[in-house]
């Protein structure tokens, strides 16, 4: 059974991640207690490449992976 809506989920999550600038996360990449989650869509990800390291997880998806 469903309990929690999609904008209860998103706030959840919002209260228990951090957003960082690109400069942040080059700086973090190597800290063994980051993930990094890239949420580009995957054509991005062919287009431009991915984040050495980075988990994919696109931004519409998030949320349901995580569940």
């Amino acid at each position: 059974m469903i309990t929690k809506g999609i904008k209860e989920l998103c706030a959840l999550a919002e209260a228990e991640i951090e957003t960082v600038t690109a400069k942040q996360a080059i700086k973090l990449a190597d800290d063994d207690g980051v993930q990094l989650v890239d949420i580009r869509d995957i054509r991005e990800l062919w287009r431009e490449g991915a984040v050495p390291g980075a988990m994919h997880a696109p931004r519409g998806m998030l949320e349901f992976w995580i569940d």
